[in-house]
């Protein structure tokens, strides 16, 4: 597709550029550029703690210096298994710098998915938070773990919050016992020590591999998305210049709730932030309130979010006593959002909130509204600059007419490199020509504005996590009552969707749905876990043997909507 056949740029506004000149430079390279021109500005705000961005840099400098004197080298994976904290974004750029790869960990893993994440990318160093020590120590045998370094909560938090979190753990009967050993290392401890001496990248080209980013598949185990410093500060440049930011005035701030472990919030929170010289205002755990509390106090520029966020403030009970003003600019991602939340949003801010798209192997972003010059509801909006889409027939790869319903592929300069170890998935996946075959159903109109018609075939969408069936379902067939099961997502008010298991169990086998939900606690991150189940004495199946998933969630879906109108009829 030539930049003729682009029929989105006609719709772009005079500040977002139709081709852009990406440098080629390491990711780090970001920091360094705001440290250089806003060394006394916030960088970091944390419950309380301001870094600067001097402050910053010195700090990775010291991390990074650390981690050489630990023996990583290029190549080698560094873990991160953090929420949101300085600690996250301190240990992210050093393992950049020292030329690693940063592998991000979701902190809400069990030890099956923890130490397959581990396992698969050859992780030989992990960072991670003193709570989730004990899930760490039950999985490293398995693992190629040589250097565990470990933080608290606490190891950046102002006084008098450092002094008293330890007592409100205390209080929640929360213990937290990390053993001394000489491959345990205090991250706290691995700071002061060292001196911030410039490190400099061993940087080869863009190419480079920056960061191993897992995502499910339809075969259950997460495969490894290979993104390179390129992939990463593209999808960054292109997102600086969809909200007009490349001013780079110093003046901007953004919320930092999205988790920085998802290549969402890593991208358009601290990639970005980085880029504009921002201050990323940190969250480490979304709290309605505290993020109500901290826009009004810090005035934020920019609030990237997921469509439960937006829901979560709006329906706050006293909304209406903030002042929301400051912020001009949202774009929604992880999952649908819905106008009506859109339109109260907006309401109530005065500010911009628009849907976006895009996937784990695209960095993530392809699609985006236009923030001030929306003419479409509905969709995903146009591919951001550089960016070419097309809709396929899903069997054939055969290029479709406008308006009719087909696959969605997309190619661009922030297409990941495959997957680690994965050849066939590659191969499945990015066609010899660089197009990405996304696996989701959307259609365009005349003007280049595209439409999702569908999710992915199989894929769950839950407050903005992404889950597949097989996954869960394979933990469900390890449980000996079970002889067949059915995962589906079925609409939810709140998550988007939710999680619902349907049970086939074996001959004179009784299981009940609070055993079955302890079961799953114990294998699967809490999102995971089915919240509906349903025994059925059978599924049903096409001629082959193939579950008809899809008559399973229609069915939910009829029967949901049954029960709604039997309790208007009785509330009438």
């Amino acid at each position: 597709m030539t930049a003729v056949e682009r029929p989105w740029y006609n719709k772009y506004p005079s500040y977002i550029p139709k081709q852009i000149d990406y440098p080629d430079v390491p990711l780090t390279q970001f920091l360094v550029d705001s440290a250089n021109d806003f060394p006394q500005n916030e960088a970091i705000y944390f419950l309380g703690k301001s870094i600067t961005f001097k402050q910053l840099l010195d700090d990775v400098y010291r991390f990074a210096n650390s981690l050489k004197e630990l023996g990583v080298k290029k190549g080698d994976r560094v873990g991160i298994m953090l929420p949101n904290s300085p600690q996250a974004v301190i240990a992210y750029y050093a393992t950049l710098f020292v030329g690693g790869v940063v592998v991000q960990i979701n902190p809400l893993y069990v030890e099956r998915e923890l130490e397959h994440q581990l396992q698969d990318s050859g992780t030989e160093t992990l960072v991670c938070l003193d709570l989730l020590y004990p899930r760490v120590e039950k999985v490293r045998p398995g693992t190629q773990l040589k250097n565990l370094i470990v933080t608290s909560v606490k190891d950046y938090l102002p006084f008098p919050k450092n002094w008293l979190y330890p007592l409100t753990l205390r209080k929640d009967g929360i213990k937290v016992n990390v053993p001394k050993a000489d491959d345990i290392f205090s991250f706290k401890s691995l700071i002061q020590k060292t001196l911030p001496t410039p490190v400099t990248v061993p940087y080869e080209s863009g190419n480079d591999l920056a960061l191993l980013q897992y995502t499910g598949g339809t075969t259950g185990l997460a495969k490894g998305a290979m993104l390179s410093h390129r992939n990463l500060i593209v999808n960054a440049i292109q997102a600086a210049n969809w909200l007009n930011a490349t001013d780079r005035d110093g003046q901007s701030s953004v919320v930092g709730a999205l988790p920085f472990f998802h290549v969402y919030g890593m991208t358009v929170v601290m990639n970005f932030a980085m880029l504009i010289g921002a201050t990323m205002l940190l969250v480490p755990k979304f709290d309605v309130k505290e993020i109500l509390d901290m826009i009004e106090k810090k005035r934020p520029t920019f609030f990237p979010g997921a469509p439960t966020m937006y829901v979560g403030l709006i329906n706050y009970p006293k909304i209406k006593d903030y002042d929301l003003s400051s912020v001009k600019a949202c774009i929604s991602g992880s999952a649908p959002l819905p106008l009506d939340v859109q339109q109260k949003f907006e309401e109530i801010t005065g500010g911009f909130l628009v849907e976006g798209f895009g996937m784990t192997e695209t960095s993530p972003v392809t699609h985006c509204n236009l923030i001030w010059n929306r003419e479409r509801s509905g969709t995903i909006g146009l591919p951001w600059p550089d960016t070419d889409a097309r809709i396929v027939d899903p069997e054939t790869k055969e290029e479709l007419p406008i308006g009719e319903t087909g696959e969605l592929m997309v190619k661009g300069p922030q297409v990941m490199q495959g997957y680690w170890n994965r050849p066939e998935d590659t191969k499945k996946t990015i066609n010899e020509e660089g197009w990405l075959s996304t696996g989701d159903m959307a259609r365009t109109d005349e003007d280049g504005y595209f439409f999702i018609m569908d999710r992915k075939k199989d894929m769950i969408i839950a407050g903005g996590f992404n889950i597949y069936p097989r996954e869960v379902e394979e933990v469900l067939f390890e449980h000996p009552a079970i002889q067949e099961a059915a995962v589906v997502g079925v609409p939810d008010p709140y998550r988007g969707e939710t999680v619902k298991a349907t049970i086939v169990l074996k001959e004179a086998e009784h299981i009940t749905e609070e055993e079955l939900d302890q079961f799953c606690r114990e294998k699967l991150a809490k999102y995971k876990v089915p919240r509906i189940y349903e025994f059925r004495k059978e599924l049903p199946k096409t001629a082959v043997g193939k579950v008809l998933r899809r008559v399973i969630q229609e069915e939910a879906v009829e029967q949901m909507k049954n029960e709604e109108k039997e309790k208007e009829a009785v509330a009438n």
